[in-house]
């Protein structure tokens, strides 16, 4: 009679015997979820749910990149799209908005890109360029108020999501 765990029924303990709750067996030899990757009996491994929220940051992150790229495109080509007032604080040439806007997209989509294959550090610089997106779309309010405000939420989105799974979440 064998006794390895493949042919032996397990409890959520790990024990030989179903139900019984003692025994010989191992940690981590119970039942594994195969759907998700989780360990019923220590714990490890991710839930659907954490690696869902880094495919989400990661996806916003590209697209908003593409969305910013997009915009600085349109403050360099097309510059009379953007009108400000008078009195702003933090008003620069749309030309110098353009080129911010161009290469914080960029960077923000090649972070999202490293988001998405798993990278600890695509997570660690995507909050940064978060708060630098957020910044940038705050001083960039005068010239175009919805879409900056459009902008600065999915970044509140991207942040709790690159903060809120764990390091083992999304392995691809």
């Amino acid at each position: 009679m064998s006794t390895s765990p493949e042919a032996t029924p397990t409890s959520s303990t790990g024990s030989g015997t179903p139900g019984s709750g003692t025994g010989s067996g191992t940690a981590g030899t119970g039942p594994t979820d195969t759907t998700s990757g989780y360990d019923n009996t220590t714990g490890a491994g991710t839930s659907p749910w954490k690696t869902g929220l880094l495919v989400f940051a990661g996806t916003i992150m590209i697209v908003g990149g593409i969305f910013q790229f997009l915009a600085g495109l349109v403050a360099l080509f097309r510059n009379e799209v953007y009108v400000v007032g008078l009195n702003y604080v933090y008003s620069f040439d749309v030309t110098t908005w353009g080129w911010i806007h161009l290469i914080v997209g960029i960077v923000v989509a090649l972070a999202g890109a490293a988001v998405l294959t798993g990278q600890i550090w695509g997570r660690v610089v995507g909050v940064g360029l978060a708060v630098i997106s957020m910044l940038t779309n705050f001083m960039f309010i005068p010239y175009y108020p919805l879409w900056s405000l459009l902008i600065i939420a999915l970044d509140v989105f991207v942040i709790w999501a690159l903060c809120s799974a764990d390091r083992k979440a999304l392995a691809i």
